[in-house]
């Protein structure tokens, strides 16, 4: 993990010089860049935070639920439900980012291009995001799922593929790197942005319909403990009202970004 010192205690601030930063664990993301531009109002503010940043999504985590980190900030609910039921974690989502859409980008395919038979399709192998997955290629008529499929599905629940597609689940947070192996991938435009692929070139989008968006928000997740962390409602609150932080992520985006706070 690489540990990024974005804010400093200033002089006669209201938080003391002694007291620890905050710690927030994040992944890769080009919406990093927007919660550095919160960091540095929260300097301004006399709150020192700190982005600690993994290559997966369990060290963000177990990192709160054993005390390493304050937050994290990189997933939506479902995942976090998933997490907790597997893990045995009491992690706690305390308020909305950004939401965003995923998508089937290619660096093979352009935008209007039919997708082939036969070909390959990388999809996330985490269970909520695959089935995310899963439900796009439903929704475009390469699969079908049986009735009744929901951000739950598997491929176990795929009833037909007429189109002859493969499909290869890799790590999400690996997404980025398929693309020169594969027909297209199913992943965050955030993860498309980084193999190089602008979010206006996606192929096809998943239903951004208002339940989806609050539902697959980017959330702010904490331990019970902790969820009463001054420190940590006033850095979210910087975030939340910040027009610069909106417009960077309006930057980043475009229209395929919403703002459920």
């Amino acid at each position: 993990m690489t540990l990024l010192t974005l804010a400093a205690v200033l002089p006669g601030a209201a938080h003391a010089a002694q007291d620890k930063p905050l710690r927030i664990g994040v992944i890769p993301s080009v919406a990093n860049q927007a919660t550095e531009i919160a960091i540095a109002e929260a300097a301004k503010r006399g709150l020192k935070v700190e982005l600690v940043e993994f290559s997966d999504w369990v060290m963000p985590n177990t990192g709160v639920a054993e005390g390493a980190l304050d937050a994290n900030f990189f997933q939506h609910e479902p995942f976090l439900q998933l997490f907790n039921q597997s893990r045995g974690t009491r992690l706690q989502p305390i308020a909305y980012g950004y939401s965003t859409t995923i998508g089937l980008f290619s660096k093979k395919l352009k935008r209007g291009d039919a997708i082939p038979d036969g070909a390959t399709v990388a999809i996330p192998n985490d269970p909520v995001n695959a089935g995310r997955a899963l439900l796009l290629l439903n929704a475009m008529g390469l699969i079908q799922l049986r009735d009744g499929a929901d951000h739950r599905a598997s491929i176990q629940d795929i009833v037909a593929n007429p189109r002859n597609i493969k499909l290869i689940q890799v790590e999400g947070s690996q997404s980025a790197r398929t693309f020169d192996d594969v027909t297209a991938s199913i992943t965050y435009t955030t993860f498309a942005k980084h193999a190089g692929i602008d979010e206006k070139d996606g192929l096809a989008f998943d239903n951004t319909d208002p339940e989806n968006v609050r539902r697959y928000a980017i959330r702010w997740v904490t331990t019970p403990d902790h969820a009463r962390d001054p420190r940590l409602l006033e850095f979210i609150q910087i975030y939340q009202q910040s027009p610069e932080v909106k417009a960077k992520l309006r930057a980043l985006y475009g229209d395929l970004i919403d703002f459920p706070w």
